[in-house]
């Protein structure tokens, strides 16, 4: 892998990385935990803060993959560099809409039982931040 592409890769992955990890494990568990936020309030404020994420984390994944593209890459580079974009496009086409599903019936004031989907999100959001990590180390070797 040329050395631009490689740094480059390596560079947006991290950045990546550090998003959701920032996002997913330290302000969203913290937000519920704040005084004063009640499930509706934190799930509203959620829903915007994972939106915007999820835009943010298209641009980077578009980012690598044009990276990784032009720079002659290692196959274990590419698999990881598929794995965390597949894994992207599962929690946004598959886990994301179950979870607004929910969240709208919570807005709406139903009372509904917790949703496993949310262990998907959380289990596929830990995939995700294992995949960067190796993608970032794997990027900075090549």
């Amino acid at each position: 892998m040329n050395a631009a592409s490689a740094a480059t890769a390596a560079a947006v992955t991290f950045v990546w990385l550090g998003m959701v990890l920032g996002i997913s494990f330290l302000e969203t568990p913290l937000k519920f935990r704040a005084p004063g936020v009640t499930l509706p309030v934190g799930l509203g404020i959620g829903r915007l803060v994972f939106r915007a994420l999820n835009r943010v984390e298209v641009v980077l994944a578009l980012a690598v993959i044009v990276a990784v593209a032009v720079g002659g890459p290692p196959v274990p580079v590419v698999v990881l560099t598929a794995l965390a974009a597949l894994l992207l496009v599962a929690q946004l086409l598959v886990v994301r809409p179950r979870l607004t599903r929910r969240s709208d019936q919570v807005l709406a004031g139903s009372s509904t039982p917790r949703s496993r989907a949310h262990l998907g999100y959380v289990a596929t959001e830990s995939l995700k931040v294992l995949t960067l990590l190796a993608l970032g180390v794997s990027a900075l070797a090549a």
